[in-house]
Parts: structure tokens; C-alpha cells; sequence
């Protein structure tokens, strides 16, 4: 182990670009695909976080749209092109992962393979240094006979009410009864049928990197990076990155919510509010250079003079003061006392940009 090696690595989808590509996908491939796969979403969050079913994490909405994606069309050929022609940066995002390049630098993403790579010719960024969700649609053939079925299965999902879920549900009784029924009519439709088809088998196959699986990522990127969990900062927005910042936070490192929703923001260590990326490089900088404490410091007085001080190298000092001339981003130390505030501003900023249907997902 060599000590103090610092490692920075970050979620794609928020940090990186504006786009949810499985929800695009779900919207261009499937009717209603919009209202589809934010039940979806909803149901994966029940599972994961109040169910806990064995075996699931979050972000395994990216295997339970694929059957569906299959019958409305999609191919791995298809998937690459949409996702590469309708990626959308965060602002400061090239720069950024610019001056954090002195540090070993990875991504760890739930998003499809497809994207991913499209996202890596545009960053110019290693793609060997990217986990993200292996996807071939193609490998496997399905029956006309099962595709149609599968359609009405997506219109009997149509027909069922969106589930309400928040973070304060902790068990399948905080639901209504209706929600309650809806779950009952998800499991059948996914599990007692859908599993025992022939499109059964992407439920088995796929492995999305979310929740547990982001977690075994960043373990891993530690192993090949000869350093610990300590010496890592990570980036994330949502209820896929909280069993990574439990995992890091409890080992020592950093863990920074960029425009996170609640589930981020609760297990953050630093929340960021901000239109640009840019505060991501200053704050990954002065980790880089001086560690935690710096950091801490830094966050706690969040001022332009306090960037000076750290000496921040000049050209990120020089496009900080261009992006932001009048008044920085927030930048908070998430504490007890501030958590629910921050929780729910950066919500609601995480809405205006990336939008209120994006931005209201788990």
C-alpha cells in the first residue's frame, strides 16, 4: 500500500452530463416510456431500500426496462446512436476532470455501456478507467409471440397508479393500500412472469453498477490503485451512490453530493449546489494536495480568498472567477443541523438543472 495516494472518482450521470440515458432510452423506445420507467424507477427504490430483496440493488431499473426496450425495437446499434447523438455536459465538466488529472481518475457509472463509451470519446477519457452496465440486447433472440406479450405486459403497467415513495417509508405498510397493490402486480408481472420467459434471461444476465455494485467498484479501483478507501474522494447525486458514500465515509475518505437528492445529501459528507462543475475541481485539488482536513477547512469558510490561500493552481482560480464573477455556488459541510435544509434545496436545484422529470428520480 503506498500511503496517501489519492484517488478521485465520480458518478457519470449529474456530476458529468445532464442526461439520464435509461430514461431517454425508455422514452424513445417505448410508448409512454416517460411514465414507464418512472414506475419503474419508483419500484426500484421499494425493492432495494424498504423490500431489500435479496440479490437487488439500486439501479436495477436498468434490467427491468431491457426486456421492454427488446420489444419496442432496440438494438445495441440503436442504443449507441441515440445515446450518442443527445449527450449533454455539465457545464465545466472537460475542464474539471482536466485538473484533476494529476490524481488517478475513474468513473463509476450505472449508465448502459453504450453511453458510456459515446461519453468518453467526447471527454477524451480513458474508457479502461470506467465501470458502467455491460449491455448486449442483441444476444439473445425472443419469440414474436413473447414480444407481444411483454407489450400488453407494459400496457397492464400503464394501466397501474404511480407508486408515491420518499425517504421516510421504511416498510411495505407506509405505503397506501393502493401503492401496496401495485407493487404486488409489479412482482408477479417481474418476477413470476417475466422470469420464467425467454427475455427472462436479461434479469439474470445484466448486472447493473449501482448500490452494492458501485461499493465493489470503488474497492476495486483502490486494489488497482495500490492506495485505500481513505484516500478516495468521490462525487455522486443519487440513491445509486449511497452504499458507496456509506462505504467511503466509514473508511475515512471524502464524499461529495453534486446536486444531490435526498438519499445523496443524507450520506454526504460536502453538498454542492452548482450550475458548473468547476467547484468539484477545486475542491478535488486541494484533496489532492493537502487531504480531508484542507478540504473541511476550505468548505467551512467558502470564500474567494480562501481559494488563494490553498493555492489553487491559477488557471482554475482565473475560471472560477469568469464562471462565477459575482457570487460563488453553494458549498457546505453537510452537518446534522443543516442536512434537511440542504436536502431539500439541492433537490430542488438538482430539478431546475437537469429537469423536473430527471430530477425527481431516485
Amino acid at each position: 500500500m503506498n500511503e496517501g495516494k489519492r484517488v478521485f472518482i465520480t458518478d457519470c450521470e449529474g456530476p458529468i452530463s445532464k442526461n439520464d440515458n435509461a430514461f431517454e432510452l425508455a422514452s424513445h423506445f417505448i410508448p409512454e416510456g416517460e411514465r414507464f420507467y418512472t414506475q419503474i424507477s419508483r419500484y426500484d427504490d421499494v425493492l432495494a431500500y424498504v423490500v431489500k430483496r435479496e440479490g437487488y440493488n439500486a439501479g436495477d431499473t436498468l434490467k427491468l426496462i431491457v426486456p421492454f426496450l427488446k420489444a419496442y425495437g432496440a438494438t445495441n446499434a440503436k442504443i449507441a446512436k441515440l445515446s450518442a447523438q443527445n449527450i449533454v455536459l455539465m457545464p465545466g465538466i472537460k475542464e474539471t476532470l482536466q485538473f484533476v488529472q494529476e490524481m488517478p481518475s475513474f468513473i463509476v457509472s450505472t449508465s448502459y455501456e453504450h453511453y458510456i463509451r459515446a461519453l468518453c470519446n467526447v471527454l477524451d477519457f480513458p474508457y479502461s478507467n470506467v465501470y458502467c452496465t455491460c449491455l448486449d440486447i442483441d444476444s439473445h433472440s425472443v419469440s414474436s409471440a413473447e414480444l407481444e406479450r411483454l407489450k400488453e405486459f407494459r400496457r397492464q403497467i400503464r394501466r397501474l397508479p404511480l407508486i408515491e415513495f420518499s425517504k421516510n417509508i421504511t416498510s411495505l405498510q407506509d405505503l397506501s393500500e393502493t401503492d401496496q397493490r401495485t407493487i404486488e402486480q409489479l412482482n408477479d408481472v417481474f418476477w413470476e412472469k417475466i422470469t420464467n420467459m425467454e427475455s427472462g434471461v436479461f434479469l439474470k444476465e445484466i448486472k447493473p453498477i449501482g448500490g452494492v455494485e458501485k461499493a465493489k467498484a470503488a474497492e476495486d479501483i483502490v486494489y488497482r490503485s495500490r492506495t485505500s478507501l481513505r484516500d478516495v474522494i468521490y462525487v455522486g447525486d443519487s440513491i445509486t451512490d449511497v452504499e458507496c458514500f456509506r462505504l467511503i465515509r466509514k473508511n475515512g475518505g471524502v464524499t461529495i453530493s453534486f446536486n444531490g437528492n435526498e438519499y445523496a445529501v443524507i450520506e454526504a459528507d460536502i453538498a454542492i449546489l452548482s450550475n458548473n462543475a468547476l467547484p468539484i475541481a477545486v475542491i478535488a485539488q486541494v484533496y489532492g494536495k493537502y487531504g480531508s482536513d484542507s478540504v473541511y477547512d476550505l468548505v467551512n469558510n467558502w470564500k474567494r480568498e480562501k481559494l488563494s490561500r490553498f493555492k489553487v493552481v491559477p488557471a482554475l482560480l482565473k475560471a472560477v472567477e469568469q464562471t462565477f464573477p459575482h457570487v460563488l455556488p453553494e458549498v457546505s459541510r453537510v452537518t446534522k443541523s443543516n442536512v434537511e435544509r440542504l436536502a431539500k434545496e439541492s433537490s430542488s436545484f438538482r430539478k431546475r438543472v437537469r429537469g423536473e422529470e430527471v430530477g425527481r428520480l431516485g
